[in-house]
């Protein structure tokens, strides 16, 4: 059975208040979307960090808002860029009988070929943007890397069909790349380059 989140009506505009809530063990959060009209509100703290390491950051959230039950998405965090600190959360209402888009992380399975020879392998999307019923959204999203060689890449259109859920993304967003070792690219570019040098030299003037 899912813990009830208790959120509480809050002012806006008063940045003291804001401050006394987070001392309190409080964090100022808002929701909007399905059913509800955008409130500020704010929930425990404790209570929401165990809940998102429970369900993860795309899990759905049982909430109280002063009586009325709401179901609800985590839609944004806004951290302190220098401390980490929780300072606001965004609560998005959801409808359990309708899709909708939210961005899942994702996550590489195996060791690439390519790696295994030396080669590195960048990961150029982080979140995939999928539309699914609110029930359905993956904590995230398991990617097969082990057959990428070097030179390789992985695009979303490679992977689409091995869900059961619509991508958003394009077909040609890429998701992974394996590259040679910078060793190597750096020798090769390195002969490329005085080959340039050769070809663009200006000959000597005549005297």
């Amino acid at each position: 059975m899912s813990t009830v989140l208790q959120a509480e009506k809050r002012k806006t505009g008063v940045r003291s208040e804001l401050a006394q809530l987070r001392k309190g063990g409080r964090i100022p959060a808002v929701i909007y979307g399905y059913n509800i009209e955008n409130t500020p509100i704010s929930v425990d703290y404790k209570e929401i960090a165990k809940e998102v390491q429970k369900r993860g950051k795309t899990g759905i959230f049982d909430l109280d808002v002063e009586g009325k039950r709401v179901k609800a998405l985590i839609h944004e965090v806004q951290r302190d860029s220098l401390k980490g600190e929780v300072l606001h959360i965004d609560f998005f209402s959801v409808n359990m009988d309708e899709e909708v888009e939210v961005d899942v992380p994702i996550h590489a399975v195996g060791e690439s070929i390519g790696v295994k020879e030396g080669g590195v392998l960048t990961q150029i999307l982080n979140t995939l943007r999928i539309k699914v019923k609110p029930a359905e959204i993956p904590e995230k999203i398991d990617i097969d890397i082990s057959t990428l060689g070097i030179g390789d890449t992985l695009f979303v259109s490679d992977i689409r069909e091995r869900v059961d859920y619509k991508i958003l993304e394009g077909d040609d967003v890429t998701i992974f790349t394996v590259t040679a070792p910078a060793t190597a690219r750096d020798a090769g570019q390195g002969d490329d380059d005085n080959q340039d040098i050769k070809a663009t030299e200006a000959p000597q003037s005549q005297a």
